[in-house]
């Protein structure tokens, strides 16, 4: 009995590290960059109605600590956060962006890189199709990457809503 236990843990072990090998090898070149890094991460979450999203490269971008963390005002008034994994973003959003449409397009970045991390203010506009001339919302996302030496990874994004009463500052903006 115990020969079939170590059995199947080791073809556990196995199928997760072929699955990962497999991520690698379709979607490594998408991380060599900073900038293949961001455009996948707008890529992979915008799409028309009904256009579903490819999530096992949403979730490859990201470090498996990583959080998505939304901010803005509660019922009460008062401004907060909320903490979400990649999966937890997925189970938040994913159907809400399904049956919608959704397009988030960087129109502004501003980079500061010291060593092996980064932190990226990156200004964008919301569209629910990519036909759509006005955008419904804009905000900031403060992304912060890591480089390892082999790939870039996102180690966290922290987003707010653009608002009347909190408009972005023109240094956030394109020229």
């Amino acid at each position: 009995m115990k020969n079939v236990i170590v059995i199947c843990l080791l073809c556990i072990s196995l199928t997760s590290e072929a699955n990962a090998q497999t991520a690698d090898e379709k979607y490594i070149s998408k991380v060599q960059s900073l900038d293949s890094t961001l455009n996948t991460l707008y890529g992979v979450i915008s799409g028309e109605k009904g256009e579903p999203r490819n999530w096992e490269l949403f979730k490859y971008l990201f470090r498996p600590e990583a959080k998505l963390i939304p901010s803005g005002k509660n019922k009460e008034g008062l401004t907060g956060t909320r903490y979400l994994s990649p999966d937890g973003y997925i189970k938040a959003s994913g159907q809400w962006l399904l049956d919608n449409g959704f397009f988030e397009k960087e129109i502004h970045r501003v980079v500061n890189t010291f060593g092996s991390i980064t932190q990226v203010f990156s200004t964008y506009e919301s569209f629910n199709s990519e036909a759509d001339t006005k955008p419904f919302m804009r905000g900031i996302n403060s992304i912060q990457l890591l480089n390892d030496g082999k790939r870039w990874w996102i180690v966290n994004i922290y987003w707010t809503q653009e608002t009347d009463k909190n408009p972005i500052p023109k240094r956030y903006l394109p020229k």
